[in-house]
């Protein structure tokens, strides 16, 4: 798929590979055009960043010297990595205050269902009083 127009790639997760890396970073540039790509990184992710460093070097591009003097990552590794690629927190742009006010509301929202069904039901059951057998 093509998208025209797409002139910044950000990654919010590092690829598990350097073929991976330029498939997405791919979108960005095409046709001769020139293009950014942003790519966010832990410390659990600094054994698969040289790979990718020595694409992003080999395209003319700066990197970091401490990216280039990683240890290179072993084959075994990097197959665990591609298999099972690193579990991480999911990732939100809402701020926690407005999270935490839209979870107020919904309980709110929800007491106040719960005490229109009661008073309903206290109408509804008075009016079909029992009378006792005699």
């Amino acid at each position: 798929i093509d998208f025209k127009g797409v002139n910044m790639v950000i990654n919010y997760d590092l690829p598990t590979s350097a073929v991976e890396y330029i498939h997405r970073i791919g979108r960005t540039g095409r046709a001769g055009h020139t293009g950014k790509a942003v790519t966010f990184f832990t410390e659990d992710d600094k054994p698969l960043l040289r790979s990718i460093a020595n694409v992003i070097q080999r395209a003319g591009c700066p990197v970091p010297d401490y990216i280039k003097h990683l240890p290179k990552l072993q084959s075994k590794q990097k197959k665990k990595f591609i298999k099972k690629p690193l579990k991480r927190e999911s990732i939100r742009t809402t701020p926690e205050c407005f999270l935490r006010k839209a979870k107020r509301k919904i309980k709110t929202t929800k007491e106040n269902t719960k005490e229109k069904k009661k008073v309903k039901e206290d109408k509804n059951g008075s009016k079909l009083q029992t009378v006792p057998k005699s």
